[in-house]
């Protein structure tokens, strides 16, 4: 679909990358253009106890770098905009994650970009917008937006979630933000620059607990697994086998499917979700009776056939072995990893790169540089 794009992705650790292998998997062209000095994208060092420090690939650098060249660059050094900047020239789309005022020092802010190249788009994430120079990780913008006081058992302590959710959901908003640039591109032939912060992605993320406070001025507390509004939904049960499952029901309808399955008598404490809600306590007690008597699979399929919605709490390589999970699994070159975005199209992508994979390559197809010319530059420790 994008296969006439060229990217160059300027972006760090997992929101900007993301964004980047997103791309890649439509076709387009996506260099990764990384810190020669400082060994790379930061994710390349973030190891597990498991894996071998020497690895420039680990598991964690693996989630979002599919599908791209990697040109490695020392930007501080003058010599490396000549190699960068023509490569500007050429492209559609610049993804960056700089710390505010970073880019600036650099020379690849976007009114610099933008003057080189007025048709593209340039695709900019930050922590806390464009004004504030402070650094911004996943786990504090999870503290500072309400996400890891709300995600923790009541009266156990808070806890932060185990997956980097708020660069993911910055970078979703990133690609509306260039998808809608390329289509303002596609009619204006205009360049734009799209900007997501961290923290406005994650406090537009809040959405019905953020409203449960601006419309009904009630505080959101931490519950656990339980919800707010709806009940019973997100509680953990356990089957006769020690299984845990979690229904998700949504409506009185459901409700009802429920209590028939699992025989037990209609009763005026629990006809309404209101009052499901302010009898809350009798009625999880009541289920977990009732599920207790079930083996997990005979209850799955039983919800199933009823449309009630319960379904098995999974560990990850549990849920890996889902059939849905099937497609979504890339495997070249030793490597394994996911998709980040499902559509019908399903390219073959390039496993992750090593740092520089790409470099000569690079220099030698897109800026046609001479070998000895390239070794200079590797040589002065300009490229690696």
């Amino acid at each position: 679909m994008l296969e006439d794009l060229l990217v160059i992705e300027l972006a760090s650790v997992l929101a900007g990358p993301s964004v980047g292998m997103f791309l890649a998997e439509q076709g387009a062209r996506v260099i990764k253009v990384e810190n020669l000095r400082s060994g790379g994208d930061l994710t390349r060092s973030w190891h597990l106890a498991s894996e071998s420090p020497q690895t420039d690939r680990p598991a964690y650098f693996c989630a979002a770098n599919w599908g791209k060249e990697s040109l490695a660059l020392d930007l501080k050094k003058n010599i490396a905009k000549d190699i960068l900047y023509p490569l500007i020239r050429k492209a559609d789309v610049v993804v960056s994650s700089y710390i505010p005022g970073t880019a600036e020092r650099l020379g690849v802010d976007a009114s610099t970009l933008l003057q080189l190249n007025p048709q593209l788009i340039c695709a900019e994430i930050n922590g806390y917008g464009p004004a504030v120079s402070r650094a911004a990780f996943d786990a504090i913008i999870q503290a500072e937006a309400g996400f890891t006081y709300l995600n923790g058992e009541k009266g156990n302590g808070m806890c932060k979630m185990p997956v980097a959710l708020m660069d993911i959901l910055a970078g979703h908003q990133l690609k509306e933000g260039l998808l809608l640039a390329l289509i303002k591109r596609l009619k204006t032939g205009e360049g734009s620059l799209v900007q997501i912060s961290l923290i406005e992605s994650a406090l537009a993320s809040l959405a019905n607990q953020a409203t449960n406070w601006l419309v009904a001025g009630h505080k959101p507390q931490p519950l656990g697994s339980e919800h707010p509004n709806i009940v019973p939904y997100g509680s953990i049960f356990y089957t006769a086998d020690k299984l845990p499952v979690v229904p998700a029901i949504g409506n009185d309808r459901q409700f009802e499917a429920l209590l028939a399955l699992l025989e037990l008598p209609a009763d005026l404490r629990f006809t309404t979700n209101t009052e499901r809600l302010k009898n809350k306590a009798a009625l999880l007690e009541l289920l977990q009776v009732r599920i207790g008597l079930w083996p997990r699979h005979e209850l799955l399929a039983a919800c199933e056939a009823r449309q009630i919605p319960l379904g098995a709490v999974n560990e990850v390589h549990e849920a890996m072995q889902l059939e849905q999970a099937q497609p979504l699994i890339l495997e070249e070159d030793g490597i394994k990893g996911l998709r980040t975005f499902v559509g019908e199209e399903r390219r073959r992508l390039l496993p992750p790169p090593h740092l520089g994979e790409h470099s000569r390559q690079i220099l030698e197809r897109d800026l046609a540089l001479d070998k000895k010319f390239i070794d200079g530059l590797m040589s002065k420790n300009v490229v690696g």
